[in-house]
């Protein structure tokens, strides 16, 4: 049956095993001696029933369909992709914590699964249930030192917007200031230490997914560090502060400022900013209004990434809030932040100068020295390159229109053990300091599928790899806000490029 699993299988299989993680070592026979404890057998005990349930399923998807038609067998595998997604997203999505931050990060993979598993998977995108308004005020209480209605002029007790760690508040500073508070979800602190804590959950639950010679665990030990961050948000407030400071006054990216007398360890509050969320400007929205939020989207994280050597890993599509009619985008949320160590960002450089120059020989030196392949790979140039330019080829056109169909395509091809690159795909492995920005690439191309945005990628890319000039409206306007910055010598540390 394995040799015979179509497309779609080999694609939800993925997801299925997304609950199919070891969970040796909890413990369960042992008197649960205190609430850390017991967090984390609960979170164990939910993993390993999704784990056996998608077990089951796909031992009788094997039998059921050893001696079914063609057509017989296509229909039970969209009916487990389907149902896989369901069940991991509807387990993963009332988890919250890291297991939840862990099922958003890797559920753009959604994109190669019948349309009923996409929904499913985006659940995982949506909001979550809130908390109730007695725990996110003690919890304002206990860091604050205060009750809302005595910090705040106005304070809505039902949350805005509700996420994985934490939800965001309406309120009114009593300058009048309108501000958004998050409250961090009490409790919480303990499911995610305990998801970090139980390293091997972490390791299966990416080994599901990964690449088979990857270093799981450096990977996941890179996302322990960052997730960990999250728990902490004085640390969210002073990267989100940096970013404004070093986008304040830009034409049309825009950082909302950190109020810091408002804000604490669980919570913190910044300047309130209406727009559309991402489902409303999906829907809302012209193809022209589109391709500009898009264009944007991509100078925000690559100026980020190549001029300021740090930058926002968590492309979620919560944490956008656009204004078509101004021609702008507001980004939110920076508890999961990547600063680049010296030497990693030129250590990448010369791997996207390969593959966009294509040049087959340049990138597997390049990929060698930067630990993508081992010196001894003896795979062919031309299929090392055919593979690692996949997600590049709409950077190598004039012009090229993205759509989930190409982004889960694409996708498919490189995460496929039994197609074409299976025996590369064996011996490549992922430096883990580049774990996070590779979720900003998958993310971003998904992002940018939904919307079915066109544009000359490579021009714009070139503008920050190379200093080439602006090749769009938006280059120019960017480029002229940055001579002005640079010429103010009152401008904040953090803005210097």
């Amino acid at each position: 049956m394995a040799g015979r699993l179509g497309p779609r299988l080999r694609r939800a299989a993925p997801v299925a095993a997304l609950g199919v993680v070891a969970v040796a070592g909890t413990g369960v026979g042992l008197a649960l001696r205190d609430e850390d404890r017991r967090t984390r057998v609960d979170r164990q005990l939910r993993m390993w029933r999704l784990s056996v349930r998608r077990l089951l399923a796909w031992a009788t998807l094997k039998v059921r369909g050893r001696k079914a038609s063609e057509e017989k067998r296509a229909r039970l595998e969209e009916q487990f992709a389907i149902r896989s997604a369901q069940d991991v997203a509807e387990v993963l999505g009332n988890m919250k914590g890291a297991i939840m931050k862990a099922g958003q990060m890797v559920s753009f993979i959604a994109d190669g699964l019948p349309p009923e598993a996409q929904a499913a998977m985006a659940t995982l995108q949506a909001e979550v249930p809130p908390m109730a308004p007695s725990l996110a005020e003690q919890v304002v209480r206990d860091e604050l030192g205060a009750d809302p209605d005595k910090l705040f002029l106005e304070w809505e007790p039902v949350p805005r917007a509700a996420a994985s760690i934490g939800q965001v508040h309406y309120a009114v500073m009593p300058d009048g200031r309108e501000v958004a508070v998050k409250v961090q979800y009490p409790g919480v602190d303990r499911a995610i230490k305990s998801d970090l804590d139980n390293a091997e959950l972490l390791y299966g639950m990416f080994a599901a997914f990964a690449l088979k010679n990857m270093d799981v665990k450096a990977m996941v030990d890179e996302l322990r560090i960052r997730m960990g961050d999250e728990l902490d948000y004085r640390k969210e407030a002073r990267y989100q502060q940096e970013f404004a400071d070093r986008y304040r006054g830009h034409p049309f990216i825009h950082i909302p400022d950190v109020v810091p007398e408002r804000s604490a360890q669980r919570v913190i509050t910044s300047e309130w900013v209406d727009g559309m969320s991402w489902k409303e400007f999906l829907a809302g929205s012209t193809r022209e209004q589109k391709e500009t939020a898009a264009e944007i989207l991509f100078r925000f994280a690559e100026g980020s990434i190549w001029h300021h050597g740090v930058f926002n890993g968590d492309p979620h599509p919560g944490n956008y809030r656009f204004h078509p009619k101004k021609g702008k985008v507001t980004f939110l949320d920076f508890g999961l932040v990547k600063r680049w160590a010296p030497g990693e960002l030129e250590t990448l450089s010369p791997i996207l100068d390969a593959i966009l120059r294509q040049n087959p020989g340049g990138l597997v030196q390049a990929l060698v020295r930067a630990g993508f392949l081992p010196r001894d790979h003896g795979m062919p140039e031309g299929l090392i390159y055919e593979f690692c330019s996949q997600p590049y080829i709409p950077f190598q056109l004039e012009r090229f229109t993205y759509t989930s169909k190409f982004v889960g395509q694409t996708l498919q091809r490189m995460l496929d053990l039994t197609g074409q690159y299976g025996d590369l795909i064996k011996s490549l492995n992922m430096p883990p300091s580049y774990v996070i920005l590779d979720r900003v690439v998958w993310g971003f191309s998904a992002l940018f599928g939904k919307m079915e945005v066109t544009a000359n990628w490579g021009r714009l890319l070139s503008e920050y790899l190379s200093d080439a000039p602006p090749s769009t409206e938006l280059g120019r306007i960017e480029a002229e806000w940055r001579a002005r910055r640079d010429q103010d010598p009152d401008r904040p540390a953090t803005a210097a490029r």
